[in-house]
Order: structure tokens, then C-alpha cells, then sequence
């Protein structure tokens, strides 16, 4: 890339040829921009929400009920003052059908 001539640029962690719409459990975390406290801040050893984090908590557990049609389920999940880690479950859904998916067939490798 030479628009930031490699400075920002870093190889993905995404696995290549998989497609993340396939039936699966996903580790995510999405970060703030510039990684600023928007969330809150940990006093004592203690998360302590601020009104953005209390949304951003509300809205990912809101996540499930909204979208009922794509067979999802939440595993643990933390709020941090700057960044947000969750699990995530996709299950057989309508958007996920395809010839592709190594999930369908369980002895064959996934690629």
C-alpha cells in the first residue's frame, strides 16, 4: 500500500478462505477510535460503566433479540474502558447455506 507507505498496514488474522458468515463460535473485540476511555474506567480492580459503555453493553445484548433469523447465541463478554471482547455463536441460518462451507460436512477439513 503506498498511501501510508506500510506504516499502518498489517497482515490480516483473518483465516484466508473462510467465510465468517458460516455457522461457527467467534472470538471478536472492536476497539474505540484512537483506543480513548469511551467506555468507562476501572476503579479498585472494578469496570466501572460510563453512560457510552452502559449503551454499547445494552445494545450487544440487544444484539440477539434484533436478529432472530440468524440463529445467534452469546458466550462470555467483557466491557473495557477502551475495547469490548465477546463470543459469538452463528448457527445454521438462512444467510449461511453454501456449497463452501466446511461446516456442513464434519470429516472433511476445514480449509
Amino acid at each position: 500500500m503506498d498511501k501510508f507507505n506500510d506504516k499502518y498496514r498489517i497482515d490480516s488474522t483473518r483465516k484466508r478462505n473462510w467465510d465468517y458468515a458460516w455457522k461457527g463460535s467467534y472470538f471478536i473485540t472492536i476497539c474505540t477510535a484512537n483506543r480513548e476511555y469511551f467506555f468507562g474506567d476501572v476503579t479498585n480492580g472494578m469496570m466501572e460503566l460510563s453512560e457510552i459503555g452502559k449503551i454499547a453493553e445494552y445494545e450487544w445484548l440487544q444484539t440477539f433479540d434484533r436478529r432472530p433469523d440468524m440463529n445467534l447465541s452469546y458466550g462470555a463478554f467483557v466491557v473495557m474502558p477502551d475495547h469490548f471482547h465477546a463470543l459469538i455463536t452463528i448457527g445454521k441460518n438462512d444467510f449461511n447455506h453454501s456449497k463452501n462451507d466446511p461446516t456442513k460436512n464434519k470429516n472433511k477439513k476445514n480449509p
